[in-house]
């Protein structure tokens, strides 16, 4: 079987601010993007066009990779170079108003009429509800997944966004700075840890909130911390990065990010500090 992902590989070489408007125009319709049949519902809707994916090897854009992946749905990766500024195009702004990836453009949307969705959190609730897959439909379940999900989007993504840049590029070193966000970090996985004491997966079964936090929880090393102290998590982190569709969305695009120096001031002009446009 053609896995999606490996289009992603031939796709990121594509220019992507000129596919970014192409893609405004034409909805998502790529050439040359595998295409495989969806794994939702049996009443849900077959997906016959890829989705556009724009992205860059992140923990953040890991987690559409993965449930693209895991969702068996087609899809063609645009990279946005981050470290270029390709995020302040127009022609993506116009699908993520904060200029961050990742993005996607569902050509098969609600109505079976096209869709952007920006930010991560939302778009995994859009592709959950899309294919029934990874999100509950009960109110008790999908409330159990909505607040792991948010969890991670208001604590464990920026409080580890902020080690990582105060550790690994900042070009001053700050103790007071590096040490309350490690600390904080700290904090969090112990609160993961607690949580995963009498379960597997954060909201009981795997979800789309196991998939929001594995790229972020990958990187427990850079974020100074000792895995040996949260046995739950470490367990947990084993389990998630153990299945196929996790390891296939976390290799996306991985060689784009070969040559950059998150020092170059140039990348760090660009990355860092950005006030209002």
């Amino acid at each position: 079987m053609a896995r999606a992902a490996s289009t992603s590989k031939a796709k990121s070489r594509t220019k992507s601010t000129s596919r970014i408007k192409s893609s405004t125009k034409t909805a998502g319709k790529a050439s040359g993007a595998v295409k495989r049949k969806a794994a939702g519902r049996a009443e849900a809707p077959r997906q016959t066009k890829p989705i556009d994916l724009y992205y860059w090897p992140t923990p953040n854009g890991f987690k559409i990779s993965i449930m693209l992946e895991e969702c068996r749905l087609p899809y063609t990766v645009l990279p946005v170079n981050i470290s270029k500024g390709e995020q302040f195009a127009p022609e993506f702004l116009a699908i993520s108003p904060n200029n961050r990836m990742p993005a996607i453009v569902d050509p098969q949307g609600p109505g079976r009429r096209p869709i952007s969705v920006f930010e991560s959190g939302a778009i995994l609730q859009y592709l959950g509800r899309k294919t029934g897959k990874f999100y509950p439909t009960d109110e008790r379940g999908r409330v159990e997944v909505d607040q792991w999900l948010f969890w991670q989007m208001g604590g464990l993504g920026p409080m580890a966004g902020q080690v990582h840049h105060f550790r690994n590029y900042a070009n001053e070193q700050l103790p007071y700075a590096i040490n309350r966000y490690v600390d904080e970090v700290n904090r969090l996985y112990g609160v993961m840890n607690t949580r995963l004491a009498d379960r597997e997966f954060l909201a009981g079964k795997y979800s789309i909130a196991d998939m929001a936090c594995v790229g972020w929880a990958n990187g427990w090393e850079r974020q100074g911390q000792d895995i040996n102290e949260f046995p739950n998590f470490k367990r947990w982190l084993d389990t998630v990065k153990a299945r196929p569709a996790v390891r296939r969305g976390m290799a996306v695009g991985l060689e784009l990010r070969t040559g950059i120096d998150m020092k170059d001031p140039k990348v760090q002009a660009v990355l860092f500090n950005q006030r209002a446009r």
